[in-house]
């Protein structure tokens, strides 16, 4: 994510002085038609550093079939793009919106150049494989461009399997098999692939499998390729490009290519299947059996069918043109994870790398960003999708009973990468039990106790610094990296695994989670107001500067998780009022959080590009702070929060490349829109609570599952309006600046009456939201 100054919100302490610093909002065009979905626009995000890609896949899908633009780099963590302007091929693995990369599986080539063996650069493209393009086109389940070779290249896909369809010129053409492509860091980033063999079966299909160590580390990856039309010949290529020998049927090593060669490519099109496993061969050749037949336009037909039904769940009217096709696409991009993982047959790689088969009915599914995801796109599926809700909480129950790290952290194609601090599987967890997910949550407390209490239970990156935080209340700064964002991070943590503790009847083991969740008073020091780091002699770093990523200069050790002093003061989620006393009440949480939103937008140089979409100091481009906006209800100053929130509904998102602030970090930045754009949102997603901001839209229609409708209309509401009158629940009035799961899981209306200035509504103490006291 780019460092981005905003102007700054002149957060004042009378409603005058807010109400000014908002401006006037963007003028937006009234719509006065039924609800409706918008199409969603699949090139939102793949320009900046929002690391999404274009191509095409299923609803959480195990196949994401798209170009790639780079491999190599940060803005490659997708594979794609948009300021590339070459395309490299076609892989089958790609991950949305993360910081991190890893994947693009299995790269097709289709061209009627010369065989090259490497991809060439952006910068010049015609030293290797590389194509300039044009006429691109992408929808749900569909992609479409055209190579400068001359070649239509098509695209879509089943869960498991990627469906390629290029039309060549008349004339000679080939394919390029890649088994050697991957993500890297730098170009020249060496990636270790082991046990990798390419094999051209009796039946025509080209078999592969490889195991990759780059971010999920030691991964492995089979397929199973169908081609419609036989090649004229076919090559192999083993390491170093050597060719292999003459009329070989496949080939073995560690960075493996083939090329299919066709003496007229353009007699008839080409299409392709390719199904894929992290199992084995025969799993990736059952995948195929999902798309039976040569049938690509009844494929399409079937995958924009599908995402029709899913893409369907919210329906508004109201906002601008633009605002309706940014909701829909973040809708979208919501869908792209967790990606399923387990084969036709039930099969998948547990977390301890044993393959286990699934009871009856049941899914297995990977790439969890749970960091960034426990937040709002979990609570977006609890509400919306409650069924893939419960799909994900029984996949992570089996995660904390496979793995021998415990709770999940974030998962990887069946390897516990580590990334990030905690443990938040638990958060999903206790948040999908206090909103009814059924499930055998007592199922998972072993481990997660394990996590909890066994300092010698194996560490990952995660979960560093384990043992003081149990022994001293926090982390030592001058002892373990990131230490004030892990001692908040682990007592939130506790907190989540006190409530499984109670659900597999360990009341002691709940109590002391309790009492251990609020260790974050141990590195907030009240004296100053700040989250500070503090040594193991109990002392605090000074002097203290909030604006500063640590107490050393070094850029890889920092005392704060992608955050500062300034951000990771608010991270505190689950004791509310009890962080609201330690800074001394009300006015003072009150006059702090003003301070935050007003602050000068200033960091130090080293600090991470994911501190992105500066408002004072609030980043809205990072997860630590998403719910610091909605912190106002708790003070009894809600409309501070309805104005802050349309100002970034506003500001943070646009309907262009570069229309996501920071990473879109697997939907965490698309749910948070969903949500606030709705009118509430989770700011402590285990309270099975919403607090209410403000609704962007005049009217939404909300689809809960099980043929309930949740129906929310803002009256009055335009622009230049973004304060809330009043509210009525069912017809009557609603006096609470909350509202809680159960009510609206079960269906209703949500009526806002909104205003040009902000209302005593929702100030009262007993109208705030509740928070559980932390011991």
């Amino acid at each position: 994510m780019t460092r981005t100054t905003r102007r700054r919100l002149l957060a004042g302490s009378t409603l005058a002085a807010l109400g000014s610093a908002m401006g006037a909002f963007p003028a937006a065009a009234r719509a006065s038609t039924a609800p409706q979905a918008s199409a969603p626009d699949l090139f939102i995000g793949t320009g900046g550093h929002g690391h999404t890609f274009p191509g095409a896949t299923l609803p959480f899908g195990m196949v994401q079939l798209s170009p790639d633009t780079n491999n190599a780099g940060w803005d490659a963590c997708s594979g794609y793009h948009q300021s590339d302007r070459s395309i490299m091929g076609f892989s089958h693995t790609h991950l949305s919106g993360t910081g991190i990369g890893d994947m693009l599986d299995v790269l097709v080539v289709p061209t009627r150049k010369d065989l090259k063996l490497v991809s060439g650069t952006p910068q010049d493209p015609a030293s290797g494989y590389r194509q300039t393009y044009s006429d691109e086109h992408a929808e749900p389940g569909y992609y479409r461009v055209r190579l400068e070779s001359g070649v239509l290249a098509e695209l879509t896909a089943t869960e498991r399997t990627g469906l390629h369809r290029y039309t060549f010129a008349k004339g000679p053409g080939h394919l390029l098999i890649d088994f050697a492509h991957c993500k890297q860091e730098t170009a020249d980033e060496p990636i270790r692939i082991e046990d990798a063999s390419l094999v051209l079966g009796p039946d025509g299909v080209l078999t592969g499998s490889r195991q990759v160590f780059r971010w999920a580390e030691g991964r492995r990856i089979h397929f199973a390729m169908q081609l419609s039309r036989k090649p004229d010949r076919i090559e192999f290529f083993g390491d170093d490009d050597v060719p292999a020998t003459a009329g070989a049927s496949g080939v073995s090593g560690h960075r493996l290519k083939a090329a299919l060669f066709f003496d007229d490519a353009g007699a008839a099109p080409i299409e392709i299947k390719t199904g894929i496993s992290a199992v084995d061969v025969a799993g990736a050749r059952a995948a195929l059996d999902e798309a039976p037949g040569w049938a690509f336009d009844r494929t399409v037909t079937a995958a924009r069918r599908i995402w029709a039904g899913h893409l369907d769940a919210v329906r508004v009217t109201g906002g601008t043109p633009a605002q309706r096709t940014i909701l829909a696409s973040a809708l979208y991009h919501t869908m792209m994870g967790p990606t399923l993982f387990s084969d036709r047959d039930g099969r998948y790689v547990g977390l301890d790398q044993q393959v286990r088969t699934l009871p009856a009915g049941e899914r297995a599914y990977s790439a969890y960003s749970l960091w960034d995801t426990y937040r709002a796109l979990h609570p977006l599926m609890t509400l919306i999708r409650p069924d893939m809700a419960q799909r994900f909480v029984h996949d992570l129950i089996r995660q904390t009973q496979d793995s021998p790290f415990g709770p999940p952290t974030w998962p990887l194609q069946g390897r516990e990468t580590g990334c990030m601090n905690g443990w938040h599987s638990v958060v999903v967890l206790a948040e999908a039990h206090a909103k009814g997910i059924v499930a055998d949550y007592a199922a998972a407390w072993p481990n997660i106790r394990k996590r909890a209490f066994d300092v010698q239970y194996p560490d990952t990156l995660a979960t560093q610094g384990r043992a003081p935080y149990m022994e001293q209340g926090y982390i030592p700064a001058d002892k373990v990296k990131e230490s004030v964002s892990r001692t908040q991070e682990y007592a939130y943590d506790d907190h989540a695994a006190a409530v499984i503790a109670d659900l597999a009847g360990a009341g002691a083991d709940a109590a002391e989670l309790r009492r251990r969740s609020g260790n974050w008073r141990n590195v907030i020091d009240p004296q100053i107001g700040f989250a500070r780091p503090r040594f193991a002699d109990g002392s605090w770093w000074a002097p203290y500067d909030p604006v500063q990523l640590g107490h050393m200069p070094q850029p890889r050790w920092r005392d704060y998780t992608e955050a500062n002093g300034w951000q990771a003061t608010f991270l505190v989620q689950h004791d509310l009022y009890g962080l609201i006393d330690h800074f001394g009440g009300d006015a003072a949480y009150e006059a702090k959080l003003d301070s935050f939103f007003n602050a000068p937008s200033t960091l130090p140089d080293n600090a991470p590009p994911d501190i992105a979409g500066l408002v004072g100091q609030y980043a809205h481009g990072n997860e630590p702070g998403h719910h610091v906006p909605y912190l106002y209800a708790y003070v009894g100053a809600p409309w501070k929060t309805q104005a802050m929130v349309r100002r970034l509904c506003t500001e943070m998102y646009k309907d262009d490349p570069d229309g996501v602030i920071g990473n879109d970090d697997c939907g965490q930045m698309s749910a948070w829109f969903i949500f606030s754009s709705l009118g509430f949102y989770p700011a402590d997603p285990t309270t099975g609570v919403y607090v209410l901001g403000s609704p962007l839209f005049d009217t939404a229609e909300v689809k809960l599952g099980e043929g309930r409708t949740l129906r929310v209309h803002a009256v009055g509401n335009a622009p230049d309006r973004p304060y809330v009158q009043s509210v009525r629940w069912n017809g009557k009035p609603w006096k609470h600046n909350w509202i809680s799961h159960r009510d609206l899981a079960q269906g209703g209306d949500l009526e806002f009456t909104m205003g040009a200035s902000p209302s005593r509504f929702g100030t009262a103490k007993e109208d705030r939201p509740p928070s559980p006291p932390g011991k």
